[in-house]
Order: structure tokens, then sequence, then C-alpha cells
């Protein structure tokens, strides 16, 4: 009885965790304009097209002088991403970059912070989507601590989690608890194991300009 107590304690507390992030993730959009900074930053992933339009949009209204899309595909060419992002040509030629080292959302954060390093950055804005927003910034803090480097985020909405009943839609359902477990993970290790993906800047490759 009492490992069943415990299980059903256990269970009642990661199910309210699910719907406090689930509220999370729906609260940060639509995003608010962000302040001025110096570096966007784009994570590609699933609807890659929307954050780094998201980015570019940013770019074109002046919150930053460059945009880093970290992530990017190796097979995918300048003018592939061009095509996704809508972006001219004048201001995508001279200020976008691609990054092709990363390939989960750790290296995500080691390229963003090693592009940041290599521009002598320090206000970053990043773009993702709003699921994927609360672990890239863990990977992204956990990288950047003691850098002086800051960086707000600029989140993308996931259509099929803004609903009030996403728990009814199976793909969303498995998305929003995927993705909170992903969370929880990376919680864990930085609360009880201490670790990050902890690397100086300057030993990553500069973003392919």
């Amino acid at each position: 009885m009492k490992s069943i107590a415990a299980f059903l304690v256990v269970a009642l507390i990661w199910f309210s965790g699910l719907l406090a992030f689930a509220a999370r993730v729906q609260q940060q959009t639509p995003a608010a304009p962000p302040a001025a900074a110096q570096g966007i930053v784009a994570l590609t992933g699933v609807r890659s097209n929307q954050r780094i339009a998201a980015a570019i949009g940013l770019l074109e209204n002046g919150y930053g002088r460059r945009v880093l899309v970290s992530g990017v595909n190796r097979q995918a060419s300048r003018e592939d991403i061009r095509g996704l992002s809508g972006a001219v040509r004048r201001l995508y030629d001279c200020c976008v970059d691609l990054g092709f080292t990363a390939a989960d959302t750790v290296g995500n954060a080691r390229e963003t912070a090693a592009w940041a390093h290599a521009m002598r950055y320090n206000r970053l804005i990043i773009v993702t989507a709003d699921y994927h927003m609360p672990r890239a910034m863990l990977e992204l803090n956990a990288v950047l601590r003691g850098t002086g480097v800051t960086a707000q985020t600029y989140a993308v909405a996931t259509p099929a989690l803004k609903t009030r009943d996403w728990w009814r839609n199976p793909g969303a359902a498995r998305l929003m608890v995927v993705e909170y477990s992903k969370y929880l993970a990376i919680l864990g290790r930085e609360a009880v194991l201490g670790l990050g993906p902890r690397e100086h800047p300057a030993a990553q490759q500069k973003a392919a300009p």
C-alpha cells in the first residue's frame, strides 16, 4: 500500500508539473517585442521556416545586428535557407550566419555561445518554438553562465498547443509530454549532478558566414 501511495503522489506531482509547464508554454506567445540586442539566434527544428522567418523579421525591424541560424542541415545551402526565411537578399547576404555544427539542443547552446564570443556580443535574442524555449534556455544558460552574455526569449507559437484542450490532440499531447520529460531530465542533471554542456566558446568553431 505504501508503494502504491508513493507512486500516486509522484504521479500527481508529475502531472501537476506538466500542467504548469503547458501553461508556461502557452503564455510565451504571442511574444512581446523584445529589447534591442546585438545578436539574434534562430534554433532550427520542427517548423524551422517559421523560426527563421521570425528571426529575420526581428533583424529587419532593427532588434539586432546579425542573425545566426543554428543547427542547419549540412546538406542545405545558403540559398535554401534564404528561401525559407523570405529575407531580402541584401540583408541576408550581409547579416545572416549559418551554423552547421549543432545536431541537438546542447549543440545549439554551444554553437550560440561560440558565435556570441566570436562576434563579441553580450546581448542575444533567442528564437525558437514555444514548447522548445524552456529547455533551450536551460541548456543555453548552462553554457553562458559566467560569460557576461545575456539572452532574452522570442517564442514562436505552435498552433496545436495554443488551444485549451491541447491534451485531446494526440500529437500535441505527445509533444508536450515528451518536451516536459526532457525538461525535467535537464533540471535533474543541473540540480543533482551539476553537469551542463559547458565549454569555453573560444574552443568552438565560428559559424559559417
